[in-house]
């Protein structure tokens, strides 16, 4: 625990160079298990992420673990989909946890913060050839986006519902008698359009008035993530 506390330390020393601003966060995505030993070190690492402006730390529960004595409360099939998909995509053949995937590109252990914080670093450091522009009024939430060069591929807009904070208690499997924070917790995932592109995007989804959401544009087939907004 001191070593993690130790690197856990070190790797926010080097994520407050994180991007100037945020209009360009950075999408950590974290698979994780309620049943996993592994997990509760990378946990809390992407609750520390949740706090930054410049993140859009997500949790998504998988739900490969639960024949191990306990269920994961929060985990859905579609999550482990995705997961799958993205290794598909990186020409790897096995998914475990914890992992986390920066900006839809790259591949880290959950539990290691400070290869985790030199990847956010890296990305928030490029930029985006792409904006994005999310708002909500009541019911109703406007989405905006135009690419800031001539980029055009195919592109998948996605709208994610979250829940910012969860207590578990875990009375059996790996982390059996622990009760453990969760933050960003994925309860809903949906891809809303698609767009090349080629001409500025608007459209306008119904949500819940207080739901915290974001909006990922991505690459097709699970390609890098070119732009992402969220709202609390």
């Amino acid at each position: 625990m001191r070593k993690f506390a130790a690197l856990l330390a070190a790797a926010w020393i080097g994520s407050a160079g994180l991007g100037q601003a945020d209009d360009h966060p950075v999408v950590v995505e974290l698979f994780t298990s309620q049943g996993c030993s592994s997990c509760p070190p990378a946990d809390a690492l992407l609750a520390k992420l949740a706090q930054q402006d410049n993140v859009i730390a997500l949790a998504l529960h998988v739900d490969y673990w639960d024949y191990i004595g306990w269920k994961d409360s929060f985990a859905q099939p579609e999550h482990t989909v995705r997961q799958k998909a993205y290794a598909k995509a990186a020409g790897k053949r096995m998914i475990y946890t914890p992992q986390m995937i920066i900006d839809g590109e790259d591949h880290v252990v959950g539990n290691k913060p400070a290869q985790v914080a030199e990847l956010i670093n890296r990305h928030a450091a490029r930029g985006s050839a792409f904006s994005l522009q999310i708002t909500r009024s009541a019911g109703t939430l406007d989405i905006q986006a135009t690419a800031n060069t001539a980029t055009t591929g195919r592109f998948v807009v996605q709208l994610v519902e979250f829940d910012p904070m969860r207590m578990v208690d875990i009375t059996r499997g790996e982390n059996a008698g622990k009760i453990l924070d969760y933050a960003n917790i994925v309860t809903g995932w949906q891809a809303i359009a698609e767009w090349d592109g080629r001409k500025p995007l608007q459209l306008n989804k119904a949500v819940e008035a207080s739901q915290p959401v974001a909006v990922l544009i991505q690459h097709a087939d699970n390609g890098p993530i070119v732009a992402a907004a969220k709202l609390h």
